[in-house]
């Protein structure tokens, strides 16, 4: 994926010890002297003394067993797409790519499959490989474009292991690491590397199938190829601490990659498991960063509007028709936070602001600066 800001391609996938200072002093005293002796004799006879031992911990799995049983709940999804026109008479199903996927959860029927959206996306079918070689179909349960991930589900019976759920909050840069997938499709399936956090949180602009946006992301130095997105990254412990999304392709870059956080993951497979999707404030117009509009057309800002995103659309039934917006309005503030793209336009609405809040938009229409208040909607009664 393309970002104007950073011009990289994000494809969608010591201590040392001191020594201490010691101080001498030489006790004159013969009294303290034999004091000294007393305690030392007795710490000796205590010491001597036997002690119920209790082991209060047990040593970690090597790391070569801990990837034999994490790996077996990672899969192989292969995304078919129908090709040619049905109506000719020639239409067929084709594989379009593969990536990988984790199970994380099983009910009495179905074990369910987080995975990024944009291995599943446009899919008209969806084939399982299990880290066994079983074949399963699947079934799409619930995705969500701007953050890339997405829920599908497969019978039980072909569930061969699940991954749980870690932390993601408590990782710190250092902390070893594992990657799961599979690389370039399955011939390559079951692939382990292996890495450190390179950073436990970076924000990183994205293109996503929903538009601009900023990802909060772990970053790894763990090698993530074309196949992976989708695949577990994993902490020591075997827990999945992050859904290996994206990495940096770039003459001469090696070693960043990114995954989704755990957290995150959790929040939002629980609400695609509810509702299919994931409801989000809604005002109803498209954007366009100034950025990518002809000069032309903001020939009217003053000299002091640095950046801002313009209304390309505005559904006229929606909050923002109502609000009065038009197009080529240029928004550049909401609530008195300045907005210098549709990424952040998007990042207030769907992290500051909740359904059914009322937020003022600071605009400039025609070069003259003015303020729109609008009650934000539901994302769902924009598909109703």
């Amino acid at each position: 994926m393309n970002t104007s800001k950073t011009k990289w391609i994000l494809s969608t996938v010591g201590a040392g010890a001191l020594g201490s200072v010691l101080t001498l002093g030489a006790v004159l005293n013969t009294d303290v002297l034999a004091q000294k002796t007393d305690v030392q004799s007795a710490e000796k006879t205590e010491a001597a003394q036997p002690y119920n031992v209790k082991q209060t911990s047990t040593a970690a799995l090597p790391l070569s067993d801990m990837v034999a049983k994490a790996g077996k709940a990672i899969v192989a999804i292969e995304n078919y797409q129908t090709a040619g026109n049905r109506f000719a008479g020639n239409a067929e199903s084709q594989k379009a790519g593969t990536g990988s996927g984790v199970v994380y959860k099983t009910d009495s029927e179905h074990a369910y499959v987080v995975t990024n959206n944009h291995v599943i996306e446009n899919a008209s079918k969806l084939v399982i490989t299990t880290a066994g070689g079983q074949k399963a179909d699947a079934e799409l349960v619930g995705a969500d474009p701007l953050t890339d991930i997405a829920v599908v589900k497969m019978d039980k019976n072909y569930a061969e292991g699940m991954l749980a759920l870690g932390d993601s909050s408590k990782l710190r840069a250092g902390d070893p690491v594992v990657a799961i997938g599979n690389p370039l499709g399955i011939d390559f399936s079951g692939t382990v590397t292996q890495g450190i956090v390179s950073a436990p949180s970076r924000s990183i602009a994205v293109d996503t199938a929903a538009g601009k946006w900023e990802m909060d992301v772990i970053q790894t130095d763990a090698a993530i190829n074309p196949g992976n997105s989708g695949g577990a990254l994993v902490n020591t412990a075997g827990e999945l601490i992050g859904i290996n999304s994206l990495k940096i392709e770039q003459s001469g870059v090696e070693g960043l990659g990114f995954a989704i956080p755990s957290n995150e993951v959790k929040t939002l497979a629980a609400q695609l498991m509810k509702n299919g999707k994931i409801d989000r404030p809604y005002i109803g117009i498209g954007l366009i960063d100034l950025a990518d509009v002809p000069e032309m057309y903001v020939r009217d800002l003053p000299e002091e509007v640095h950046g801002g995103v313009m209304v390309g659309s505005v559904d006229a039934s929606s909050p923002a028709g109502k609000a009065g917006f038009r197009e080529q309005d240029v928004i550049t503030a909401v609530n008195g936070k300045a907005v210098e793209s549709s990424a952040d336009l998007r990042k207030l609405l769907y992290t500051d602001l909740h359904i059914g809040d009322r937020a003022k938009f600071t605009i400039y229409r025609n070069g003259d600066k003015m303020e729109l208040t609008s009650q934000l909607a539901s994302s769902s009664s924009a598909t109703e």
